[in-house]
């Protein structure tokens, strides 16, 4: 089977690829729509956050082929790489994948025209966008858990950053 999917609009900004991956909290930029797909905007303006969809289209095919990982972000941080235990691509939200598909939860600021002005971005600039959902209550998951490496991480961030970083 042969899956061929186009993108409906890319993602805009005046950031560095860096700086994208050392943000913790995402960067502030632009969905701009393709203007085939500008009607699909209708009544969107009402949602205060939007779940974006996109292709990751600076993984090389080797990083395609990577099955396990660390979270390597977190030593940005200052979280030691020996400190984060190596997982399965699939337990993280790690770009190295087979099919490297992002899905990210953005805030909308606002709809100018066929732009969509976001902030929380953690895609680069360019990145092709193949579809935007609105979060809303059906996607709230209020009781959900994780596994014991993870509460440890996070716990390590606290510890380093405070509270307030897990916000």
């Amino acid at each position: 089977m042969e899956i061929i999917l186009r993108p409906i609009g890319y993602i805009k900004h005046n950031y560095s690829d860096e700086e994208v991956k050392s943000s913790w909290r995402g960067v502030e930029g632009y969905i701009e729509i393709l203007p085939e797909y500008s009607d699909g905007l209708l009544h969107l303006e009402g949602f205060s956050h939007i779940i974006v969809v996109a292709y990751m289209h600076k993984v090389s095919e080797v990083e395609k082929r990577v099955l396990r990982v660390r979270h390597r972000r977190l030593t940005r941080l200052g979280i030691r790489i020996d400190d984060l235990p190596e997982v399965g691509v699939f337990a993280t939200d790690s770009p190295h994948r087979p099919n490297p598909i992002a899905i990210t939860i953005v805030k909308l600021l606002s709809i100018e025209g066929r732009r969509l002005r976001v902030t929380g971005l953690d895609l680069y600039n360019e990145t092709p966008v193949l579809d935007i959902k609105p979060y809303d209550h059906s996607r709230v998951v209020k009781d959900f858990t994780v596994p014991w490496w993870t509460r440890i991480i996070m716990e390590r961030v606290k510890e380093r950053f405070g509270e307030e970083s897990l916000l």
